[in-house]
């Protein structure tokens, strides 16, 4: 293949599980490619049964890559960030950075609210710079963390506001890069009381499957001590319509979060 070239693809993120095998061979020939899978997640898209168990991560199904050539899952939470990841993973090389090897960008059924800061202004809108690989911190908080993406992560923020609100001082992380162990903050999170990955993918199969493990060995790595309580939300269930009101159903919704966050709490204290 040509290292100077890569192909572009796009199709419906319900397709992917049907594209395991050219993935593989795109990887093994070492390709560069760049893939966009639309319609991500449950949110908002009047279809029938639909597919809400997204295996996104058969996407990241090879053995360890060569260097300088490898497979990235990106999936932005809104659409400036979708704007910014794009410009900055589309091209090959640029001043600086290379993006050898497997690209795939995941986008939701529907718009999503701009993700806003303290004072109100847009969290990535001017002045923000995506970096590949790094996670996000969008709150701070003390009592442990939920970490997020997609269109799970502004419901994530409603629930930290209204938690925060109460006293309850828990932060938010947005994991862009999917398949991607950014090491500072994992130790940030080996470090906290509390680590509770909420998401658009499926439970068996999607991030939370496998960030526990991520956390577990991170935190053996700093000190072996007690790792923080771990929980997870995804989707579990089949439907059919794929409206709004599906991430309810999924008990993904900002609701459904803090009663979730107060469980961990709760028992963390009892235990103590």
């Amino acid at each position: 293949m040509d290292p100077n070239k890569q192909g572009v693809f796009s199709t419906f993120a319900a397709f992917l599980e049907m594209l395991c095998s050219e993935i593989t061979m795109a990887r093994l020939n070492r390709s560069n490619v760049f893939c966009h899978f639309s319609h991500t997640g449950i949110d908002d898209m009047s279809d029938n049964t639909c597919h809400f168990g997204l295996n996104v991560f058969f996407a990241d199904n090879g053995l360890e890559e060569a260097s300088g050539y490898q497979t990235r899952l990106y999936f932005p939470a809104d659409c400036n960030q979708a704007k910014k990841v794009t410009e900055r993973t589309f091209p090959l090389q640029g001043d600086g950075f290379q993006n050898r090897g497997l690209r795939f960008v995941f986008t939701t059924r529907s718009k999503t609210p701009a993700i806003l800061r303290d004072d109100g202004s847009e969290f990535y809108g001017d002045g923000y710079t995506f970096v590949p690989d790094r996670d996000e911190v969008i709150r701070e908080g003390t009592q442990g963390y939920i970490v997020s993406f997609g269109d799970a992560l502004y419901r994530c923020l409603d629930a930290v506001l209204a938690l925060k609100a109460e006293g309850i001082d828990v932060g938010l992380i947005n994991k862009v890069t999917l398949n991607a162990i950014d090491k500072h903050t994992m130790e940030k999170l080996a470090s906290s009381p509390m680590v509770l990955v909420v998401e658009p993918l499926g439970y068996n199969t999607g991030l939370g499957s496998r960030f526990g493990s991520w956390l577990l060995e991170t935190k053996h790595a700093l000190d072996g001590g007690v790792v923080a309580k771990f929980g997870r939300v995804a989707t579990y269930r089949e439907g059919c319509g794929g409206l709004w009101e599906q991430a309810y159903y999924q008990g993904y919704d900002s609701e459904s979060v803090q009663a979730k966050v107060k469980k961990m709490l709760n028992q963390k204290r009892e235990k103590n």
